[in-house]
């Protein structure tokens, strides 16, 4: 588990177990990590609905799932935000969202906020990748713009799943995220 400072939970250190879970999702399944257990890998995005790099970012993570669930990589965003000063991110609005974006990966309620704290996760978008072993290998952004994709020059997530897919070492296993802090209660 992630230490709590006051300045927030520090960030899990590369080579830890992930934290396990079990948190309802918007499909109406419950997902715990022992789901993904024949997967590949398991990548996690800390997200929401309100964050605008949030949802500039959603398109890329959904090509992502779209290319890489097809070579054992699962993937699943989780939503920690604090629902009550922040509406927009409620289980219901979580629903309406999953449906009008039709996601393509299971989008998952984290009320207490404890697996954020766990993970410690800062800000969303945040990613984790797990290996098979579900030992973590790479935390931190989906890419350097997240203004402006083709400006892109650095697909921090890319190569790390990628890298994965070929049995290869990611060869940078942490990178500074970007985002809208986590909203913590």
């Amino acid at each position: 588990m992630a230490l709590i400072t006051e300045s927030g939970p520090e960030t899990l250190s590369i080579g830890s177990k992930g934290p396990t879970f079990n948190l309802p999702a918007t499909d109406g399944t419950e997902y715990s990590l022992q789901f993904f257990k024949e997967s590949k890998a398991v990548v996690i995005s800390f997200t929401c609905n309100h964050c605008p790099y949030a949802k500039a970012y959603e398109d890329r993570f959904i090509d992502l799932t779209q290319k890489f669930t097809s070579q054992g990589i699962a993937f699943v965003a989780i939503n920690s935000n604090d629902d009550i000063n922040y509406p927009d991110d409620s289980f219901e609005n979580m629903k309406i969202r999953a449906k009008n974006r039709n996601f393509p990966f299971p989008y998952l309620r984290d009320h207490s906020q404890e697996i954020a704290k766990a993970y410690g996760a800062v800000c969303t978008p945040h990613f984790f990748v797990l290996n098979q072993n579900k030992s973590l290998v790479y935390e931190g952004r989906l890419d350097d713009n997240w203004k402006e994709p083709s400006s892109v020059t650095s697909r921090d997530l890319y190569n790390a799943v990628e890298a994965i897919v070929m049995d290869n070492p990611v060869s940078t296993p942490n990178t500074n995220p970007m985002g809208c802090s986590i909203k913590w209660k």
